[in-house]
């Protein structure tokens, strides 16, 4: 991955004509010692830029801080409301479709962010304007393509998954020491209310020593392959799936 912002002009977009824009959305929270603060950025950047350049799509820049409340009490992490975050999608949606462009699809790097549901419920009285990606079955497809050895359940922040993508798309980013740091805490029934550290004292929940870039190269095949279903419900007409390497 060679930036997290498009470097694209005003003249590359009048020549893409495109009818659907990929909103990345992460956060600025903990992900234990060996991690970035930015790693939900950099997993849902790398996400839709893979989805942007297969389908030809509008890649707009990430959203960096969300809802990140369940890790305060962690250093380093900063959120916004859930307020502003509804805000300020609706706000880019409705600038969007301003300048002619109805489609939306919002990729979700952080889990925390329940209020995206919410903003595309809202959105799409009126027709499929707003897609919210990836969703539980594209993850789970994407685990199984990849191979992934941990479940959702237990691969829930700075685990498989998310290792795996980063090693993949910007390696540089996940520091020495990371096989340390797993942490098992399979069942989380007060995290709402007791928040990250309620569970976990390293800021790790999962397995990031079974992460490798090779799995997460399968990972971004497999979603963008599932970004072809959304796509063709916001655009009303069938959306092929992009050939992989290997296919």
């Amino acid at each position: 991955m060679d930036a997290l912002i498009t470097a694209a002009t005003s003249a590359d977009e009048r020549r893409r004509s495109a009818k659907i824009a990929v909103l990345p959305v992460g956060s600025f929270e903990q992900h234990g010692d060996h991690l970035p603060l930015t790693t939900d950025t950099v997993v849902a950047s790398q996400i839709a830029q893979r989805i942007a350049t297969d389908y030809d799509l509008f890649l707009l820049p990430p959203i960096t801080m969300s809802c990140s409340h369940e890790h305060a009490h962690m250093p380093g992490t900063v959120s916004i409301s859930a307020a502003t975050l509804y805000a300020v999608i609706n706000d880019i949606w409705k600038s969007l479709q301003a300048s002619g462009i109805p489609g939306l699809l919002i990729v979700n790097g952080h889990g925390g962010n329940y209020v995206l549901s919410n903003v595309v419920q809202e959105a799409n009285t009126g027709g499929p304007y707003v897609a919210l990606f990836p969703v539980r079955e594209d993850w789970h497809r994407a685990r199984e393509a990849a191979g992934l050895e941990s479940s959702s359940a237990e691969d829930m922040h700075g685990g498989e998954l998310e290792v795996s993508l980063l090693l993949h798309g910007a390696p540089h980013l996940v520091r020495e020491g990371i096989e340390q740091d797993d942490h098992s805490v399979p069942e989380r029934p007060h995290l709402l209310t007791l928040g990250m550290s309620g569970y976990t004292t390293n800021g790790i929940i999962g397995t990031p020593s079974l992460g490798t870039a090779t799995k997460g190269k399968l990972l971004l095949e497999s979603l963008s392959r599932s970004a072809a279903a959304h796509l063709s419900i916001l655009t009303n007409e069938k959306v092929p799936s992009p050939q992989t390497e290997e296919g």
